[in-house]
């Protein structure tokens, strides 16, 4: 439904230029949200999806595995949309100290987004509301080493931004300006909060993202925190037990449209077009990830049964499986630690894994050895590539 300008135009003057900021106006959109047949066909296929995704993972032997991995992913992804060239692997192996010649910056970045995932997930648990309270303590977590670090963690910005363009009067996008912030945050938090109506967990979270994207409440994380505003709100409201539904990937595939869409409701007004995108997109993902879970699950199975059957097969063996299961990535010190057994009792168990093609000793060197569990960060790393 194309209704117009979504907000107004307030004049600011910013970096000696005159331009105008957009000051969205509150959710939700008005006239109401147009749901045709194709809409409401699209938002039933994403929460069956949603649901085949939470069943999915609550077969796994070990719930809180496929979630410590897919976390990371999910931390990887979203900030190379920011432009980070960090992998999964340099995020595993930074987690380990063990991390000479990754970009230091960027893997700080990425792993200060996992703190922030942990942070809002250890917050829901305890029953914490999605408020300003915390979207501003997830901000500081992210933004609390690295590059972001000084601007102003935790705090809603005091100065103009913009987006696209070299300077705001060239800019795609000019957010609202910083005294009027905290109001259009606060209308956000009302409407998280079904104030003035009740509105659907899936839509809700589509509207939601939309919206502190336009409105831009940090000089720095605003995309990244954005997108764990979604995960967040499918969790906190019961669709998922544990928010494992993250589409950045799905972002990053479809980049130029997901920009496209972001500014036609602020142009026009037609939310319905980005809902249908947004739609498509959890189911999209649900899916992947469910296949993902069952994928995983199948390799440890195969695997496990594969020691299972050696004549002379040890504890020891198993236990550094299990370890590896837990964390993809792993010396012989840190598995010796975790497995409570000698270093060279470790040691052999995992170059016996390497003669066994489970695993790769991936730094080639007589000390400091890291051993991959290549079939499990095969499966993993799918779209996890750095932009280019």
């Amino acid at each position: 439904m194309q209704r117009g300008l979504t907000g107004h135009f307030v004049p600011v003057s910013t970096l000696g230029e005159q331009c105008r900021a957009f000051v969205p106006a509150a959710l939700p959109p008005s006239p109401a949200l147009a749901l045709d047949e194709t809409l409401h066909e699209q938002l039933q296929n994403a929460s069956l999806a949603i649901g085949r995704l939470d069943g999915q993972v609550d077969v796994l032997p070990d719930r809180q595995v496929f979630l410590y991995s897919y976390v990371r992913k999910e931390a990887v992804l979203s900030s190379q949309i920011e432009g980070t060239q960090s992998s999964l692997n340099d995020l595993l192996t930074h987690e380990m100290d063990l991390a000479p010649g990754v970009p230091l910056d960027d893997v700080t970045e990425v792993s200060c987004y996992v703190s922030a995932l942990e942070l809002g997930m250890q917050r829901l648990a305890e029953g914490m509301p999605i408020s300003l309270r915390l979207i501003s303590e997830l901000h500081g977590q992210l933004l609390s080493s690295g590059r972001g670090s000084t601007k102003q963690p935790g705090e809603f910005r005091r100065s103009q931004n913009w987006i696209g363009g070299s300077r705001p009067g060239n800019a795609l996008h000019v957010p609202p300006p910083p005294d009027m912030v905290q109001d259009c945050m606060g209308s956000l938090e009302k409407f998280i909060h079904n104030d003035p109506v009740k509105t659907g967990t899936l839509i809700k979270a589509a509207l939601a993202h939309l919206q502190f994207e336009t409105i831009h409440p940090f000089l720095d994380g605003n995309g990244r925190l954005g997108r764990l505003l979604i995960a967040l709100i499918l969790s906190s409201e019961g669709m998922l037990r544990q928010p494992m539904l993250y589409l950045s990937l799905y972002f990053k595939k479809n980049r130029a449209e997901y920009y496209a869409h972001l500014q036609q409701v602020r142009e026009t007004g037609d939310w319905e077009a980005w809902l249908s995108y947004f739609l498509r997109g959890v189911k999209e993902t649900a899916d992947d990830a469910a296949l993902t879970a069952r994928r995983l699950w199948t390799v440890f199975r195969e695997d496990r049964a594969k020691l299972q059957t050696l004549s002379g097969a040890t504890g020891s063996l198993l236990q550094a499986h299990e370890q590896l299961q837990r964390v993809p990535l792993l010396s012989a010190g840190k598995a010796a630690i975790k497995m409570n057994v000698t270093l060279p009792t470790a040691t052999k168990a995992l170059q016996r894994l390497q003669t066994l093609g489970i695993v790769r000793e991936i730094t080639g060197g007589k000390y400091g050895r890291l051993y991959s569990y290549e079939a499990y960060l095969s499966i993993l790393s799918e779209g996890t590539e750095p932009l280019r």
